[in-house]
């Protein structure tokens, strides 16, 4: 998954901090943000960060059960279908 996001993408970063990443992405310094088995408390204030800015929130598999799953896809517009395309067959 990762390697297969560094081919499609110019540059990765992983600071360590899922709620850090999902703000970056709601402010716009971050295009999109991915993980797997995330703590709702992990992700939720991000997560209204990004949806309240106008980015897309998904699980892997493009639906809404990213708390249930722990799996999580957050990204603007331009750049959700694409991180989509790659990332659902890890769903």
């Amino acid at each position: 998954m990762f390697k297969l996001m560094t081919e499609k993408s110019a540059g990765l970063r992983r600071p360590g901090s899922a709620a850090l990443d999902l703000a970056y992405v709601a402010a716009g310094r971050l295009d999109g943000f991915f993980e797997k088995k995330l703590k709702p408390w992990d992700m939720a204030a991000g997560v209204l960060l990004v949806s309240e800015a106008g980015g897309i929130v998904t699980g892997f598999s493009g639906e809404t059960d990213y708390f249930d799953t722990g799996d999580v896809i957050a990204a603007s517009p331009k750049v959700f279908g694409q991180m989509l395309a790659v990332l659902t067959p890890f769903a």
